[in-house]
């Protein structure tokens, strides 16, 4: 098994809603509004819509559940779903938490990434599993995303 590049994804956030504490964890959903993607296989635009409907665990964790939609340069659409977790050294997490630019090596932040498509063009994504490994800015998700071959 290789890993091939695909894409780097930069997801703009809006603000995050505290859904507040469930029996899963605290509740947290961060609306995607826009962005855009480019690599050796995929390049576009990350569309308004959709969201990371994400659960902040008792130890610190996170787990990531995003849903949304790409525009390739070329017009056709993708639904895009990344489910993944991010995690680190509780003072670390917490400059996450407040905004703070923080160097991706100092967490762990992993996605498995799937798509669909009706575009003939693109079948090939609805039959191939990737993952990406992430970082989170302020205002937006940045993730590097390789195919498994």
């Amino acid at each position: 098994m290789e890993l091939q590049p695909l894409a780097t994804f930069r997801v703009e956030l809006a603000p995050v809603l505290h859904v507040g504490r469930t029996r899963w964890g605290d509740r947290r959903v961060i609306g995607i509004v826009g962005g855009s993607f480019s690599g050796p296989r995929l390049n576009g635009e990350v569309l308004p819509g959709g969201a990371d409907w994400q659960v902040v665990h008792e130890d610190g964790s996170a787990s990531i559940d995003t849903r949304y939609t790409l525009r390739t340069h070329d017009g056709a659409l993708l639904y895009i779903q990344t489910q993944g977790v991010r995690h680190g050294p509780p003072e670390v997490m917490a400059r996450l938490a407040a905004g703070e630019d923080v160097d991706p090596a100092e967490y762990y932040f992993r996605l498995f990434i799937r798509f669909e498509t009706g575009s003939p063009d693109y079948a090939w994504l609805g039959r191939t599993l990737a993952v990406g490994t992430g970082r989170r800015e302020p205002n937006a998700v940045v993730y590097d995303a390789f195919t498994l071959t």
